[in-house]
């Protein structure tokens, strides 16, 4: 019998950090966009692990193209080719319909934002950054320093490793205030997840866009919950026709493989040099064929138009009870609730259906699998309709 560790501070009972704060179920297994729980439950995932369950659960061609790679070569390094990783890259460059030319695989959405900037910080010269009130980047140093809020909540470093400014959001006017000609990098959400699906608009990101061209700044578009046809589009920035210079993605990337890309423009390219940037597991054998299977899961089943049919149809048939507008894109949905969103969060959980929060403690957010049908939408609606105003 093993012995639990003596510990200088209260144990938890499953020897994990007790940092997350959880919802009251347990899940044992899940197939589309269906979990079930140990105790018995069948709950509609309306959640996607925090948008990553692009394809649901058990997606067959997903589940293969691990398989087979895992038995073929489960690892290598990037010192050496493999031609899964280049394959990968290239249907990446080509999903995204986007001026990019070159992708650095890696594994996290902080690990891409952090290398985004450290590209931005190399092309420039500068040590200013822009970023936008109640963004998400991550929780590493500088993925962190530019995640509003951080340094009240969670940051932890003694301080940041460069200078950062915030701007409020879709104010035109701070735009030309905060990015100067100091400035390395604006980094956007063109769709904030954690705040609540908030859809900046094209006009303002058209305004990005063009401010960082007059001062020499790069643009660049966080995508890792937003990306990869969460919105409708291989990315927002296909979405609003705004190229930006750097797009980090993630989450649905791999549908629950962890993985990332950072995708950069000839531009960007231009200025990557040996040992520039590195990793370990990036671009590994594993991830590079789940990459390769979800895009082309994306493009074979036409889970696009899928997207922006179920989110159109949540939002014309699930404005009823408590919810009285929506914000966001494609299956990035907020819903505005009359009530904390917290309650009715949990009164869809005591219905069989999860459902997330955001930093607006008014929305509801849904991130659901972009294989959710009309028939589940109705679940919500009916849910919706019996909690009530």
């Amino acid at each position: 019998m093993n012995a639990r560790p003596q510990s200088h501070g209260s144990p938890t009972p499953d020897f994990l950090a007790p940092v997350f704060a959880q919802f009251p179920l347990q899940v044992a297994s899940g197939e589309g966009v269906w979990l079930h729980t140990s105790d018995g439950r069948r709950v509609l995932d309306l959640y996607g692990g925090h948008a990553v369950s692009a394809l649901g659960y058990g997606h067959p061609a997903w589940t293969r193209a691990l398989t087979e790679q895992a038995r073929t070569l489960s690892f290598q390094t990037n010192a050496v080719a493999v031609e899964v990783r280049s394959r990968a890259a290239r249907k990446l460059i080509q999903f995204s319909q986007l001026d990019f030319n070159t992708v650095f695989f890696v594994n996290s959405g902080a690990e891409a934002n952090e290398n985004a900037l450290k590209m931005a910080f190399r092309i420039t010269g500068r040590a200013h950054v822009a970023a936008i009130e109640q963004s998400f980047h991550g929780r590493t140093a500088g993925a962190g320093a530019v995640t509003w809020g951080s340094a009240s909540k969670w940051y932890g470093f003694p301080r940041t490793p460069f200078d950062v400014s915030f701007l409020p959001r879709r104010d035109f006017d701070a735009i030309a205030q905060q990015i100067t000609d100091r400035t390395a990098a604006v980094i956007v959400e063109p769709v904030q997840g954690q705040a609540g699906a908030f859809d900046h608009g094209a006009p303002y990101l058209i305004a990005l866009r063009e401010r960082c061209n007059q001062v020499g700044a790069l643009l660049i578009f966080d995508e890792v919950q937003c990306g990869m046809g969460r919105v409708g589009a291989p990315f927002a920035a296909k979405l609003y026709g705004v190229q930006p210079d750097m797009i980090t993605t993630a989450k649905a990337l791999g549908s629950g493989f962890p993985c990332s890309a950072l995708l950069m423009s000839p531009r960007v390219a231009a200025a990557v040099q040996l040992d520039a940037l590195g990793t370990t597991f990036g671009g590994g054998p594993m991830a590079c064929a789940v990459i390769e299977a979800v895009i082309e899961a994306i493009e074979s089943e036409r889970l696009l138009e899928r997207v922006r049919g179920s989110g159109a149809l949540i939002r014309s048939r699930c404005i009823v009870g408590p919810i009285t507008g929506h914000q966001g894109a494609g299956l990035l949905v907020g819903l505005r609730t009359t009530r904390p969103a917290k309650e009715i969060h949990a009164a869809l959980l005591e219905r069989d259906i999860l459902a997330g929060t955001a930093a607006d403690p008014n929305i509801l957010r849904l991130l659901p699998a972009f294989v959710l049908g009309p028939e589940h939408v109705e679940l919500l609606r009916d849910a919706l309709l019996d909690i009530g105003a």
